[in-house]
């Protein structure tokens, strides 16, 4: 069975089970109908999931993997917080009528620092360490930017990765390990959509770094389910749970942006029927 699977139901049984239940607090989401959106919430969930096992995609119903990369390529490739980029419509809801989502996500991957080694962005100073000086304990990016927070439309949620490089006993290339650090979670709607993307996204620097993938820890702050999305994780979580899938990557890709979701093979993935029409709190 799915590892990815099992984390999901331990997870969402934890929350319904022990979490608390913001109904009647002072809450900023709400439906679309302007109904206050409650939750059912857990602080400091941690996953951790090895990547060299089997990528962790839950089997319970079915996660659209090249659609999750897609967006994080909008951020960490095409660096745009415009939504005229992005395949999907998922920020569709928080974008204005240019497209643009402000000062979020993609656009503070864009912004060049100065460091002694010259100018950089954020990205392009990842790949350059992982390069250069794979054991620093300083690469990392943040786009959680106080001075820019009132310019955009949705605050980052997942706001910062740091990666880490460990070698293995008897290995000559080096593992690219990763931490996500995700300040809320709708978990229904977002929770493996980002554990995909972001474990693709280390695929996909380990490759151009030459280097073996290795484990993807994904820390939380605020885990939460929605109120009216309960009923639907009750029913998803006691679901059928097949075997995990096998993604590939184009071995021949060695420039991270010449990276496309067509780059990426899905096979042999068996899963759950899909749940269509989500609400999604605003």
């Amino acid at each position: 069975m799915s590892y990815a699977d099992k984390v999901f139901v331990d997870m969402c049984r934890d929350i319904l089970d022990n979490g608390t239940d913001t109904r009647g607090e002072k809450v900023r989401p709400h439906w679309p109908d302007g109904t206050p959106a409650y939750t059912i919430k857990k602080f400091g969930v941690v996953n951790r999931y090895d990547l060299r096992s089997e990528f962790p995609l839950i089997t319970l119903r079915r996660t659209a993997l090249k659609s999750a990369v897609d967006e994080v390529l909008w951020i960490w490739q095409k660096k745009s917080n415009n939504i005229k980029d992005l395949g999907s419509h998922i920020w569709d809801e928080w974008a204005d009528p240019d497209g643009s989502i402000g000062k979020a996500y993609g656009y503070q991957m864009g912004v060049k620092h100065k460091y002694k080694e010259g100018e950089m962005d954020q990205v392009d100073r990842v790949i350059y360490d992982l390069k250069n000086n794979p054991f620093s304990r300083r690469i990392l990016t943040n786009i959680y930017v106080h001075k820019d927070l009132h310019e955009m439309n949705l605050y980052p949620c997942a706001y910062s990765m740091t990666f880490n490089v460990t070698q293995r006993k008897g290995e000559d290339r080096l593992t690219l390990n990763g931490i996500l650090n995700q300040r809320s979670q709708d978990v229904l709607a977002a929770n493996n959509w980002n554990v995909a993307q972001y474990a693709m996204l280390l695929h996909m620097l380990a490759q151009v770094c030459d280097m073996e993938v290795g484990e993807f820890v994904h820390v939380i702050a605020d885990a939460h389910i929605y109120d009216r999305h309960v009923p639907i994780i009750e029913e998803l979580i006691g679901r059928e749970q097949y075997p995990a899938p096998k993604v590939t990557l184009n071995p021949d890709i060695h420039d991270f942006y010449k990276f496309t979701k067509d780059d990426i093979t899905v096979t042999d993935y068996v899963t759950g029927e899909q749940i269509k029409d989500i609400p999604i709190a605003i």
